[in-house]
């Protein structure tokens, strides 16, 4: 089992990183999303939380060893709820792999919360991830496995994190030009 830990400031308020996350995908550094689902989507009356049910479906370009040893297809999908508490100001999302789940799982827990520090004006993501590989019998192949989930990770999340820069960027262009069009109406 591989451990992964990841801690950014966005130079972006709670609230608009909040808008963002519905909006990041489609976007051209996350090409490999080629769809997202909402299953459920439910509002807590007495907390105001928000529980939100979500499959992505994704395209990788898997190790031909991969595809032909375990069998499965470069497209694949993931699983993820995710929970907004507007009064605590904090978005959790919790993802884990569906497509070759019996060979190897990849569970990740994502935070959105007001930085420490600049509250207002930052937000802090907190990601972590377990890969696990679930092949006892043949360790190597397993070992090969995580080695190459944990690098497509990695490189997935760097990808996601610049796309998602992109998106906050453009929602506060958007809002900037708006309250400059208010302001000569």
């Amino acid at each position: 089992m591989v451990f992964v830990f990841k801690t950014y400031n966005y130079d972006h308020p709670w609230a608009l990183v909040n808008l963002g996350i519905w909006r990041k995908y489609p976007n051209k550094q996350c090409a490999h999303v080629i769809s997202v689902d909402v299953l459920d989507r439910t509002i807590d009356p007495k907390t105001g939380i928000i529980r939100t049910e979500r499959i992505l479906g994704v395209r990788q370009k898997a190790p031909l060893w991969v595809l032909k040893l375990l069998g499965g297809s470069e497209h694949a999908f993931v699983r993820e709820i995710s929970f907004v508490d507007p009064a605590a100001r904090r978005t959790t999302l919790t993802s884990v792999n569906l497509s070759l789940s019996q060979y190897v799982t990849v569970l990740e827990q994502i935070s959105y919360t007001p930085s420490h520090t600049h509250p207002l004006a930052r937000t802090k993501f907190t990601q972590s991830a377990e890969i696990q590989a679930r092949l006892a019998i043949w360790k190597s192949l397993g070992t090969q496995l995580e080695k190459w989930s944990v690098q497509r990770f990695g490189d997935n999340a760097e990808k996601g994190r610049v796309g998602f820069e992109d998106v906050l960027r453009n929602l506060w262009n958007r809002r900037e030009e708006v309250q400059v069009q208010e302001a000569h109406s």
